[in-house]
């Protein structure tokens, strides 16, 4: 639980796209880490607060994983735009970049496996 807990403070301090995505792989990581060990304790899978826990970080993941997508959606539009003429003119005039993708480890890509059972 230290270990999420000090990840997302990482996250939250995070400069630039590519320590953000670094700050958000550990706390992925992190959380299916405790998600691993809670499997063994079949008392704590029972708890209410703990199940509505679960849910939560299941619906946060989905909500981050949007938000991941819709930026990389964006990102690839300006890209797109800053290599296309004409706008690559206006572009280079006004020293428009491209940005990065915000990209995570493939093995943090799936999705969290949850057991609610």
């Amino acid at each position: 639980f230290e270990h999420v807990t000090e990840a997302r403070a990482r996250s939250i301090g995070a400069e630039g796209v590519a320590d953000q995505a670094e700050a958000e792989d550990q706390v992925s990581a992190g959380l299916r880490q405790l998600l691993a060990v809670v499997e063994n304790y079949p008392d704590l899978k029972a708890n209410q607060n703990f199940l509505a826990l679960q849910e939560e970080l299941i619906a946060t993941e989905s909500k981050i994983a949007y938000a991941r997508q819709f930026y990389n959606d964006q990102v690839m539009q300006l890209n797109t735009l800053i290599q296309s003429f004409p706008s690559s003119i206006v572009a280079r005039a006004v020293s428009f970049e491209e940005r990065p993708f915000f990209e995570i480890d493939d093995p943090v890509r799936g999705p969290v496996q949850v057991d609610l059972s």
